[in-house]
């Protein structure tokens, strides 16, 4: 099997810079885990809060601290640095591969979508932002690792969409449109459900959008072709000056 992980991301209309931050880090004990935080706000300082935040998770989570202790941390760092001001919403997912689990950590009022066998659960737990208050946990969910999982992690600009035009966004049928095509990569989902929010949007974000999907594939001809299957990858692609 392996694990697939993509991010699609839009700043808010008429901002210079978006206030999402996304990063992915490897575990030491093995496994992969990306982090994305949305800073109170839009533009420079909501960057700034959602890049500390982010910063400090991926520092504890490289030095084998479990993600919902580290987003405790991540809580009790930011009240401290900004006096319980300015919140943030964080979400993790860790594929951890000592447990062979999808640990799911989530500090935001926006919910995770989690697809298996054909079926769509959504995780919508109360869960409240980070920054505002001291000893803050977040809601932890846990799955196995198997072939055909999918989860959906997004910020509130997802929640959001729509909204300037009386529209909403139904998060369920979009991800179930996109998986009924035929093997998706999550480089497609991803971009499917950003893609929707912007045309509810009508072209112009009411608020920064960022999406992360992981998929659980599998992986055929192991045996035959061993060595490219154990080959890690990694793409990136960042628009200059837009």
């Amino acid at each position: 099997m392996e694990v697939q992980i993509a991010v699609s991301k839009v700043k808010k209309y008429a901002t210079s810079t978006s206030g999402d931050t996304v990063e992915v880090v490897e575990r030491p004990n093995g496994g992969v885990s990306v982090v994305m935080a949305d800073g109170q706000s839009s533009g420079r300082g909501a960057k700034w809060v959602s890049s500390f935040v982010v910063r400090k998770v991926i520092s504890l989570l490289a030095d084998g601290v479990r993600d919902g202790a580290a987003a405790r941390a991540a809580s009790d760092a930011l009240f401290t640095e900004r006096g319980g001001k300015v919140s943030a919403t964080l979400n993790m997912l860790s594929a951890d591969f000592l447990t062979n689990t999808l640990v799911m950590t989530r500090n935001n009022p926006a919910p995770v979508l989690l697809a298996r066998d054909e079926e769509i659960k959504l995780l919508d737990e109360e869960s409240t932002s980070i920054g505002i208050y001291r000893n803050t946990r977040p809601v932890i969910t846990e799955a196995e690792l198997v072939a055909g999982l999918t989860v959906v992690v997004f910020t509130d600009g997802i929640t959001h969409a729509g909204s300037r035009y009386g529209e909403s966004m139904d998060f369920v049928t979009c991800l179930q449109s996109t998986l009924d095509n035929e093997s998706p990569t999550p480089q497609f989902v991803a971009d499917a459900l950003l893609k929707h929010a912007l045309k509810l949007d009508q072209g112009r974000p009411v608020d920064d959008i960022s999406v992360v999907a992981l998929r659980v594939v599998s992986t055929e001809d192991v045996d035959q072709f061993a060595s490219e299957n154990l080959i890690r990858r990694m793409t990136v692609s960042l628009p200059i000056g837009r």
